[in-house]
């Protein structure tokens, strides 16, 4: 196996979960634009198909979005029969699919059991659950990469809640392991954003944005194209990384 620098991806293909969100569509349009072939993985809405379309498309790929949900394993294993089916390989896989929902670490009443159950769902279960379905395909390029979109709240233990905290962390700690248990056929990384322009945590608008800004050390907040530079790089020249996280979070951690 090698892991020299590599400026394009043509030929490979990536399966990116919360495709359509905004750090998963940023990310599908920086690799679609290295002329890899991009799989949106999708729970809801109707356009889909259509913003598979849209992302670049040079060097003749097939783009494409498929429902799955990642709390559904039999979705997931479809997905990944589906993928198999139409490309026959998994070269990269981006976890980006997640919720959350803001309480204040002090509220314990409100982080009620069904709340934790289901963060821990969404945030942990479901990606581990995505990297077993598609792990096969990934050893078989011999060249795999894992990227999981995490955050600083895992190790900072500020987030959006305490059990969005434990998700996180979680998610690191066991995407370590994994990258021990799957080397060197698979790289896995971590890459943890602080606050980044998108509505991934409900209710948090201009003013959460600019109170964040003033307080991050490079003045401002992530925006998604900002981790999806850090995937493109994992992709492309940063191949000899595996077992760590990346921080994306313009020092906010500091």
């Amino acid at each position: 196996m090698s892991f020299d620098p590599q400026s394009q991806l043509h030929g490979k293909i990536a399966v990116i979960t919360g495709g359509l969100g905004a750090i998963g569509y940023a990310t599908a349009t920086r690799l679609a634009a290295l002329g890899a072939t991009c799989v949106l993985l999708h729970r809801s809405g109707n356009d889909g198909a259509a913003r598979a379309a849209a992302l670049p498309s040079d060097s003749g790929q097939h783009h494409g979005a498929i429902r799955a949900d990642i709390v559904d394993t039999p979705s997931l294993q479809a997905a990944a029969a589906e993928v198999k089916a139409a490309h026959g390989r998994c070269d990269i896989l981006v976890n980006s699919a997640g919720h959350t929902q803001p309480i204040a670490a002090g509220d314990l009443d409100a982080l009620t059991d069904e709340l934790i159950d289901d963060l821990l769902r969404a945030n942990f279960r479901g990606v581990f659950a995505t990297i077993r379905a598609f792990a096969p395909m990934l050893k078989a390029t011999g060249d795999g990469l894992v990227v999981n979109i995490s955050s600083i709240a895992g190790f900072t233990g500020v987030g959006s809640n305490l059990a969005y905290v434990a998700a996180k962390a979680g998610l690191d700690v066991v995407g370590d392991a994994l990258a021990k248990a799957l080397a060197p056929a698979v790289r896995v990384v971590s890459v943890s954003p602080g606050a980044v322009e998108s509505g991934f945590v409900p209710g948090r608008g201009a003013e959460f944005a600019n109170k964040m800004a003033s307080t991050t050390p490079l003045g401002r907040i992530g925006k998604p194209d900002d981790v999806a530079a850090t995937v493109e790089a994992l992709a492309t020249t940063l191949r000899f990384v595996t077992g760590t996280r990346i921080v994306v979070d313009g020092g906010r951690h500091l």
